[in-house]
């Protein structure tokens, strides 16, 4: 079985700031099997080539969104490539089964705390309830939903010195997903695919 070709699609409005997307895009792009796609520097404009971007999905086998969460969402060039990119009779309808087995991950950044992103936290949901718009986007397109791997208190990660095991934790996902070692099916309770990548990463010191 040939290894799978993973597309990173980054979007980051503020990259000048950021301290914990931009590091992981950077690793991305030295990566085996990885395509790694900054839209906010591709499409300036916001003028997205539909046939172009169409094309890098069929070209590839994982597809993640790696975006810092504004507002319980995506940032807006993201929002705007979904609505160009995903056609009905592409993505989904009749004959649409482009994207069709694919696998789907979101790569996230969040300002608040793992707990304020519960039941009984500030923002009262989880971070995968908080992503059901888009996990119902990978069953719509007949893509498979992996849990998020998210980044929780990510703005004080560099001064609690968080980011180099968040950076580890990335590497090791995207060999993961090179390897096609996650079955979605089996994923179904988990939050967020961090806990799998720690326990992993455990094991693989005893």
């Amino acid at each position: 079985m040939n290894k799978p070709r993973i597309l990173i699609l980054f979007a980051h409005p503020t990259q000048h700031r950021s301290e914990i997307n931009k590091p992981l895009f950077d690793i991305a792009q030295q990566a085996e099997c990885v395509t790694a796609i900054d839209l906010y520097h591709e499409y300036p404009d916001f003028q997205i080539d539909v046939e172009k971007e169409q094309q890098r999905l069929r070209d590839h086998d994982v597809i993640v969104f790696q975006f810092p969460l504004y507002w319980y969402s995506t940032p807006s060039i993201l929002k705007e490539w979904q609505d160009l990119v995903l056609e009905y009779g592409f993505a989904y309808g009749v004959d649409g089964n482009a994207l069709k087995n694919k696998q789907f991950i979101c790569a996230v950044s969040a300002g608040g705390t793992s707990h304020a992103y519960s039941a009984q936290g500030h923002n009262k949901f989880k971070i995968r309830n908080l992503l059901h718009p888009l996990e119902q986007t990978a069953n719509l397109t007949g893509m498979q939903f992996l849990p998020p791997f998210v980044l929780f208190g990510a703005r004080t990660a560099v001064e609690d010195e968080r980011l180099a095991e968040h950076v580890i934790q990335w590497r090791s996902l995207l060999t993961k997903l090179n390897n096609h070692e996650f079955v979605s099916d089996s994923l179904q309770d988990v939050d967020t695919i961090n806990s799998l990548l720690a326990a992993a990463d455990t094991n693989s010191k005893v």
